[in-house]
């Protein structure tokens, strides 16, 4: 099921701190890092912006598969398969000096008030277009994740642009604005474990790795891929971070290291060890404090692509959210 929650829908192609409508969460921490991180990107001569016509992700995924520069755009984030609207999901695009889309990055929101990833796992990968596709869970945590679901994914770099670490920015960039829009209670991705050995998954913000999902003779071929996930306090407080540490100055000083801040747990029992109380309580609404919005500077940290599967107006003060008008649609 896809969420269809009352929410303000930005108009399509917005600078991204243009689109920027907090409706919930902490306001003054989500609208200072998306602030910052806009900044930082202005700097490295990217310009990112919040859309919704995905035609226009589909388009760009054709040319670079074609030039193999990607790979193929995945049922859940592809308009051919699924029910994507500006109400459910986004993308950014980010694009430099002379116009052109050299990153993206899009974001799914699901409503599984019943179920969890571990029922809805082949639903959501193929979009409701996998006939006769096999999906086997073996992720522990996929059982917990439920709720209101953020999915990231369809996070590409141009090869000109990797090597400087965007993806870590972008990442919590797409996380920071879709907990700024839905009540989120837990934010996911499904990566390669390749991915989750190396700390790539960690760079990203995840905090915890559940091995794993399986989607045998996938269009994408023998396809295993981990869980990724963090909740709703977990991922306040990397973006909290992230803004203290890589975004506190003008000067990239803690962007040119390499280490990793967070920790990653991988699960490999059927027990939930590195789930927090607060992320096994999944509490449909936590009143967060609101707060007024406030802008400084800041800088950028950069990032490669991986082959991961899967201006300034801000409103504040909004109450806290109320589950009884969600409107559910199967997507």
């Amino acid at each position: 099921m896809t969420l269809i929650y009352p929410n303000i829908v930005p108009e399509n192609n917005l600078r991204l701190p243009d689109a920027l409508t907090i409706k919930h969460g902490p306001a003054r921490l989500l609208s200072r890092f998306v602030l910052e991180g806009d900044k930082a990107a202005r700097q490295m001569g990217l310009r990112l912006r919040l859309r919704h016509d995905f035609g226009e992700l589909l388009y760009l995924n054709e040319r670079e598969v074609a030039h193999g520069n990607w790979f193929k755009l995945v049922n859940m984030y592809n308009p051919a398969y699924c029910d994507l609207s500006p109400e459910n999901s986004y993308w950014i695009s980010g694009e430099n000096e002379e116009g052109d889309i050299v990153l993206t990055q899009a974001g799914r929101i699901y409503y599984w008030p019943e179920t969890s990833l571990a029922e809805e796992a082949h639903s959501m990968f193929y979009a409701g277009h996998g006939e006769g596709q096999l999906c086997n869970v073996t992720a522990p945590a996929a059982g917990q994740i439920g709720e209101v679901v953020f999915c990231a994914g369809s996070h590409w770099i141009r090869p000109d642009f990797r090597g400087h670490r965007l993806s870590h920015l972008l990442s919590r960039l797409g996380r920071a604005y879709a907990m700024s829009r839905w009540p989120v209670d837990w934010a996911i991705a499904l990566v390669a474990p390749v991915l989750i050995e190396k700390g790539v998954s960690a760079g990203y913000g995840y905090k915890h790795a559940s091995r794993s999902i399986f989607y045998p003779a996938s269009p994408w071929g023998e396809l295993e891929v981990v869980l990724a996930y963090l909740s709703q306090t977990e991922a306040y407080e990397d973006i909290a971070e992230y803004l203290a540490t890589e975004l506190s100055g003008s000067i990239p000083v803690g962007l040119a290291t390499t280490s990793v801040r967070t920790r990653l747990h991988t699960e490999n029992t059927t027990g939930f060890p590195s789930l927090s109380d607060a992320s096994r309580d999944r509490a449909p609404c936590r009143n967060s404090r609101y707060y007024v919005a406030s802008a400084t500077t800041s800088t950028l940290s950069g990032a490669s692509r991986h082959p991961t599967i899967c201006g300034w107006p801000i409103h504040t003060s909004f109450p806290p959210c109320d589950r009884s008008v969600l409107n559910c649609r199967a997507s």
